[in-house]
């Protein structure tokens, strides 16, 4: 199971209850793996942390992806500081928001915009910061619309 990703525990664990391993079992080869160093919920998170990153996301959304591999608030919180400190929000939002537009520089309207705002809320990004970045090409919007 740890040859093509890491895996945290809570994976682990529910990937052999699957297979109906006894908990014994379980608790047996978790105690082992981790003795092993096989598994490290914190090298899961920032693993997770780091690929979430290069599909641009945002913190709130990385932090939901740690959390939801079973790895622990404190940890999930360590590794998305750690992934995020060297990182600027607002170029990672623009580089979402460039993804989005698919080369062109600005939305089409008013309509588009409000659902790159969205989207870019729904990967994670705080509300405030796109607000800002989003407003920052809002003026072309309306010029588009005068011509």
């Amino acid at each position: 199971m740890l040859v093509r990703r890491e895996l945290s525990e809570l994976q682990i664990r529910q990937r052999l209850a699957r297979r109906r391993h006894s908990e014994p079992d379980i608790d047996a080869a978790v105690a082992r793996l981790k003795e092993e160093r096989a598994i490290d919920d914190a090298r899961v998170a920032a693993a997770i942390a780091r690929t979430e990153l290069t599909r641009k996301r945002g913190r709130l959304r990385v932090n939901r992806q740690i959390q939801s591999a079973g790895i622990t608030g404190s940890v999930a919180k360590n590794a998305v500081d750690e992934v995020f400190e060297s990182i600027d929000g607002d170029s990672l939002i623009e580089a979402a928001l460039a993804k989005r537009l698919k080369g062109r520089e600005h939305a089409a309207d008013d309509r588009e915009w409000g659902r790159l705002y969205r989207y870019l809320i729904g990967q994670g990004f705080e509300a405030e910061r796109v607000a800002k970045v989003m407003q920052q090409r809002r003026p072309a919007i309306a010029s588009t619309e005068e011509e």
